[in-house]
């Protein structure tokens, strides 16, 4: 075994630095699988982990990156032979044990899912975390009872990587989308995703009543804080909501009426801890009829783990569209 290169962050003197450095690889134990990484992903997570914006890391020194995917190079789990293409996404890595800034990554069979016969590495981080907890939104959306002919659906924070993905998707599954959006230039470039409408962020009213004009059969929420509460109130009876993330608060002020009055949903997606057999069943719909159709246009970045500091900023300054993608191994 040979040594690799690898993104690590340290904590000196009560600081969150990170850098490339040259690592040992470790000895196997029951049950885990040493990955030759090909493609990695980056996340508003990665960022907050790798610069210290954000208390991400629950050890340290740390490989960041809580996405990736490979080629099995060696097994102590008898479920994985060497050869096989997997995904890692979530299940603590980047954050409690070494992530996918690296060459090499030893994880748990437990953390594997098989790549789908209809991705390849790179489809499978072009979709990453944020594609999968977009889709195991959607399927959680799906078990709530939404169907495309129930009615309009919502995606805010559309033009990050859970956002377009989403919407993405969505819209290839026959839903009528609209986008909802901060960056008045991105219409264009939503609507070629799907997007049936594109709505801005600024058009969301000061004060928000109880119950609004009912609009939306599902929604998918990036945002939390007062666009939750606007969505709240303004969801169709039994209509659902995914809430996905907190880009604007992690607060939410809103009242009991849309849960009593209409019924109204609200699903906390968690993907970290996602059960295995609900993480391959969303797995195999990504590689099948939740497949984004964008791909290509919602992954067009690429950087090299040495290129890797020089993105962060962008996503804590909220500049990033779409994904980026880190070639590792390829």
């Amino acid at each position: 075994m040979t040594d690799y290169l690898a993104y690590r962050a340290h904590q000196e003197d009560g600081r969150v630095m990170s850098r490339l450095e040259t690592l040992a690889p470790q000895p196997l134990g029951v049950g885990q699988v040493r990955v030759a990484v090909q493609w990695s992903g980056i996340n508003y997570k990665d960022a907050l982990a790798a610069t210290g914006a954000g208390k991400i890391m629950k050890r340290f020194p740390l490989v960041v990156g809580i996405d990736l995917a490979g080629v099995v190079s060696e097994s102590a789990d008898p479920r994985y032979v060497v050869g096989e293409p997997v995904i890692v996404v979530g299940c603590g890595i980047g954050e409690e044990s070494d992530g996918g800034f690296a060459e090499q990554a030893v994880v748990h069979g437990d953390w594997i899912v098989r790549c789908p016969a209809g991705l390849s590495l790179r489809d499978a981080m072009a979709i990453g975390t944020a594609g999968f907890t977009a889709a195991m939104g959607i399927q959680r959306l799906e078990d709530n009872g939404l169907t495309p002919s129930a009615g309009p659906v919502l995606v805010n924070g559309a033009t990050g990587g859970v956002g377009s993905l989403g919407l993405n998707m969505l819209a290839g599954a026959g839903y009528r989308v609209t986008a909802w959006t901060g960056k008045a230039d991105a219409a264009d470039w939503l609507r070629g995703l799907g997007a049936a409408e594109v709505m801005l962020a600024s058009s969301l009213p000061e004060k928000v009543r109880p119950l609004e004009k009912a609009l939306w059969a599902g929604a998918i929420d990036n945002l939390g804080g007062a666009p939750l509460a606007w969505l709240c109130a303004t969801m169709q009876p039994l209509g659902s909501i995914a809430s996905i993330g907190l880009a604007s608060s992690h607060e939410l002020h809103t009242t009991v009426m849309p849960f009593i009055l209409r019924g109204v949903n609200l699903l906390g997606i968690n993907s970290t801890y996602c059960p295995v057999p609900l993480r391959e069943k969303v797995w195999a719909r990504l590689g099948g009829d939740l497949k984004p159709s964008g791909l290509a246009t919602i992954a067009q970045r690429e950087v090299g783990l040495r290129e890797l500091p020089t993105v962060f900023e962008d996503y804590l300054q909220g500049r990033v569209t779409g994904r980026t993608l880190v070639r590792v191994g390829t």
